[in-house]
């Protein structure tokens, strides 16, 4: 394996430094898509529009070396147009196939819940077992594959709200948020010195190198307290009386994989209590159903999941 844990740091902050020469003063959400995309999970950006989210996902796409496609989202969006299909060639009298744009390495999903139940369903396939299924015929998607999807909070109207079992399939829900005064008076700065809008970003590292880290990644230590410590906060997400339906153990699994990710972006061979706690939002509050009261309340979720990390006891870990 030429990949170490010792150079995945260099690798991975090269490729942030890269991306945040376009997004400026999100270094923190930056990371957070760098170790879902490590611990080769899917990613839903959920917030308002002109936050840059699909500037971002083009930006990783371009920093990884990764073939990118971006699929608009609408009401009149059909599976064929995700997938591809077969089409019917006069000149040789046979059926060939038109690959859709699912056919890449990261796909950008944008406002994913503006197309109806059956396009959505279309990813399932792709984001759990990684090929799609044309008329009978299965076919294996190039790997690494990433969905990075995004929606818009506020707009309902028209919209298809995704359903539990495909919210499930994301490995974290993050936002963006606002930039301060300063971040946007250096937005501003940095288009009026480049004199475009667009931006030239340069490659660090390619689909194969991606995958060596990943595959290090499995050598990463995890402790069977640290195992106990993310089974017990994933189990109070189904014993507390404000939640109706909690995580499932592919919460508990979405934070072993995060946290070994966030232990390589640092250059660990071992995973610590601070890893599972950064990512414990980010990959349970979309994972939980409400009990029906708390419908309306906004952030809820986050609150709920907040006072589970604070209840919980974290175990102490003596690092060798």
């Amino acid at each position: 394996m030429s990949v170490q844990i010792s150079s995945i740091t260099e690798i991975t902050s090269r490729v942030i430094g890269e991306v945040e020469s376009v997004i400026v003063g999100k270094k923190s959400l930056l990371q957070e898509i760098m170790a879902a995309i490590l611990a080769d999970g899917h990613i839903l950006l959920e917030d308002y529009p002109g936050l840059a989210k699909t500037l971002i996902a083009k930006s990783f796409a371009t920093a990884l070396g990764l073939d990118f496609k971006r699929i608009q989202f609408t009401p009149d969006l059909l599976p064929s147009d995700i997938t591809g299909s077969y089409i019917f060639d006069r000149a040789t009298s046979q059926f060939e196939l038109r690959k859709g744009p699912i056919f890449a390495n990261l796909i950008l999903a944008d406002e994913i819940n503006r197309a109806s139940p059956k396009t959505q369903s279309a990813l399932l396939e792709a984001m759990q077992e990684i090929q799609v299924t044309l008329e009978g015929t299965t076919m294996k998607l190039s790997e690494p594959f990433i969905v990075i999807a995004t929606q818009n909070p506020i707009e309902y109207e028209g919209t298809f709200p995704l359903p539990e079992a495909q919210l499930d399939r994301f490995l974290v829900k993050l936002a963006v948020g606002y930039p301060s005064i300063a971040e946007e008076q250096e937005i501003l700065q940095r288009r009026r010195e480049r004199r475009s809008d667009s931006v030239q970003l340069q490659q660090v590292t390619n689909a194969a190198e991606l995958l060596e880290i990943r595959a290090v990644l499995e050598d990463i230590f995890v402790d069977p307290d640290i195992e106990r410590y993310i089974s017990e906060l994933v189990g109070q997400t189904r014993s507390d009386a404000r939640v109706a339906v909690g995580a499932s153990p592919r919460g508990s699994l979405a934070l072993l994989k995060l946290a070994r990710a966030r232990a390589a972006l640092e250059g660990r061979s071992y995973v610590i209590p601070d890893d599972v706690k950064t990512f414990a939002m980010a990959a349970l509050v979309h994972r939980i159903i409400l009990e029906p009261d708390l419908w309306m309340k906004r952030h809820a979720a986050e609150e709920v999941v907040n006072s589970i990390l604070e209840s919980t006891s974290v175990p102490v870990i003596e690092q060798s």
